[in-house]
């Protein structure tokens, strides 16, 4: 779009861990994550004096702010938009250094990620709005992107608020359909977020990071049961990190684990393999449940191991999906099998299906003209 008086608009996918979780948080361990069909939408328009930040879901919460020369200065003491914020702050910074003008605008943000009546559904709301924050400003100040900047300056702002997490789901939200996904070391990012500017910073190869597209077997079905009860993942990740330091042989054993069940389930993806892929998904539920008794971290609820069992009795492959400790959990299924049943099972122990479907690949091109 040229010229940024005109609305611009920018949005980003939710998504699902498939597997992989908490071994991803450690630099160098393989996850799978897929983007979904729903999505966190950001519209931006050029204001006269005021700018606003206005959410569809949290009209209460509205942040005023104005300018004070290139300072974006907040109005509102308390604010729940800390990840818009954090977005806006950082991609502001890579566009002064770049030598553009800094403006006063509206930005609107709607979200499809969480349910009618605000529950969250674990699709990872604050890393796609922050992808799309960052991808709408960009159009804005005219800054040309690759899926490679886009994901390290949304990586960079995510980081800033959440402190912890793999930003896998961030990955998902640059990236779309499923990708194989593995962390970079935030240690060194942190020091050299210090030390180079932020272009340097982008510019880059960044320690251990890969994000590989993959692509599903022609026969391969997700299904997603929901059980109606959010969980906090980085609380999660705190519990398993303090249980990590306790019992080091474990927790490394774990690691040693994962990335091997990983490697095998990537490679059932590269060779179309569904049968591959189930076994793993069954391996890394087994996996998690083992991380699960030694960290004393609830990571598959009783609703999710409902949920799962009902999958497996069906001839499926199922597991907690992220985190755990309640929100999705992943079944993956021949497509040519008959789910009525399973859904009908999960229905009569209050677990939800949700329709979503994979997010295909995003084109950025084709997406900022």
């Amino acid at each position: 779009m040229k010229g940024n008086d005109h609305l611009i608009t920018a949005k980003a996918p939710g998504k699902l861990y498939i597997a992989g979780e908490y071994a991803v948080v450690e630099t160098g361990y393989p996850s799978i994550i897929v983007a979904l069909d729903q999505f966190v939408t950001v519209e931006i328009s050029r204001s006269k004096s005021f700018g606003s930040i206005v959410s569809k879901q949290y009209r209460e919460d509205s942040v005023f702010w104005r300018r004070q020369g290139d300072q974006m200065i907040l109005d509102n003491r308390d604010n729940t938009f800390n990840y818009i914020i954090s977005a806006i702050r950082l991609t502001e910074e890579y566009a002064q250094t770049l030598g553009r003008r800094m403006a006063v605008y509206d930005l609107r943000v709607n979200s499809d990620l969480d349910s009618p009546n605000g529950k969250k559904y674990g699709l990872g709301s604050s890393a796609a709005v922050t992808v799309a924050t960052v991808k709408a400003l960009c159009e804005f100040y005219q800054i040309p992107l690759t899926k490679s900047k886009l994901f390290k300056l949304s990586a960079i702002a995510h980081l800033d608020v959440q402190g912890n997490g793999s930003l896998g789901d961030v990955a998902a939200s640059v990236y779309g359909g499923w990708i194989a996904y593995q962390s970079f070391d935030r240690n060194w990012l942190m020091a050299a977020h210090r030390q180079q500017s932020l272009t340097e910073l982008v510019d880059q190869p960044w320690p251990n990071l890969t994000i590989t597209q993959l692509t599903p077997p022609e026969n391969l079905r997700l299904i997603i049961g929901w059980t109606g009860s959010p969980a906090s993942t980085s609380h999660l990740v705190d519990k398993v990190a303090i249980s990590k330091s306790r019992q080091h042989e474990t927790y490394n054993q774990f690691l040693i684990d994962s990335k091997r069940c990983l490697n095998d389930l990537i490679d059932g993806f590269k060779n179309g393999s569904l049968s591959t892929i189930q076994a793993g998904i069954q391996k890394n539920r087994e996996i998690l449940k083992r991380l699960a008794d030694f960290s004393k971290v609830q990571i598959e609820t009783p609703t999710l191991k409902k949920m799962c069992d009902i999958a497996v009795a069906h001839s499926a492959a199922a597991k907690s999906s992220g985190a755990g400790g309640g929100d999705c959990g992943i079944v993956v299924i021949d497509k040519n099998q008959n789910i009525k049943s399973l859904i009908k099972r999960w229905e009569e122990n209050g677990i939800t299906r949700l329709s979503l479907r994979v997010h295909p690949v995003i084109d950025l091109a084709k997406e900022t003209k």
